[in-house]
């Protein structure tokens, strides 16, 4: 089973303790959603697995396939399939969105295959816009400065035609509803259900239902304390949504909450 496997994982940073002991496992083809109150350590798990230096892994491990991939650089992990959308994408003005995207894809098969020469510029475009149809959106978008001027939900956008683009085994979307309105809110999520069909482990990170409205998750995790301390269907999302976090407060005690999310 190729499978993206979390085990028992610690991270610090800047000498302080985030994640404690945490385990999960997303086979390819589910969508895990990943919820949790504010400073709990959900984007600091994202960073992790990206292999952002900030952010130090002091225990345990990270595998796809059984294979560890702690040794390796950020590139590296995203040639092995691993994809992660930002919370707060950054603006590279000057740098079309299709030549970034033209020179991630030549990346990205170059790690796969040493000989290859690149994509050509006739099969980017029937590539880039065969993925634009995919997921409804205007060729002309493809022409702007990344996230240059793009509004929160372009922006979100923008990342995911990029994981189209790349087709990773593995998606992490870190808060990919943050800032978004519900037109935005559900377009994105339409792009996300179209591409995790059967071919991409997802894992889903947010703070609210609202998102799994449109994505129906396999599995809802609740992250407090730096670890996950329930799991289930989306029958869990829906209590949050009720509840809110109180009864997770009551049930763990006041648990150490990290100090960045």
């Amino acid at each position: 089973m190729t499978a993206l496997e979390i085990r028992n994982l610690y991270v610090s940073v800047n000498d302080k303790e985030i994640i404690r002991d945490f385990n999960l496992t997303i086979p390819q083809g589910e969508i895990h959603a990943l919820m949790g109150p504010n400073g709990t350590g959900k984007s600091t798990l994202a960073y992790a697995i990206m292999g952002h230096p900030r952010y130090q892994i002091t225990s345990g491990d990270v595998l796809i396939d059984g294979e560890s991939i702690l040794g390796l650089s950020s590139d590296e992990r995203a040639h092995k399939g691993i994809f992660l959308a930002f919370q707060y994408p950054v603006s590279i003005p000057g740098v079309s969105l299709a030549n970034f995207l033209r020179v991630a894809v030549n990346a990205r098969n170059k790690a796969l295959n040493p000989e290859d020469k690149g994509i050509s510029v006739v099969k980017f475009r029937q590539l880039l816009k065969s993925k634009m149809d995919l997921l409804k959106m205007d060729y002309q978008f493809a022409g702007r400065y990344l996230n240059e001027g793009f509004s929160g939900g372009e922006k979100k956008r923008a990342e995911i035609l990029q994981m189209a683009m790349l087709e990773p085994r593995f998606a992490v979307l870190d808060e990919t509803d943050s800032g978004l309105d519900i037109d935005a809110l559900r377009i994105v999520s339409e792009g996300v259900n179209t591409l995790a069909q059967g071919h991409i482990g997802v894992l889903v990170i947010t703070h609210y239902q609202r998102m799994l409205n449109y994505i129906n998750p396999d599995y809802v995790h609740i992250m407090y304390g730096g670890r996950i301390v329930e799991s289930g269907k989306a029958e869990l999302a829906l209590r949050l949504e009720e509840q809110g976090y109180d009864w997770i407060r009551e049930k763990y005690g006041v648990l150490s909450d990290a100090a960045e999310d």
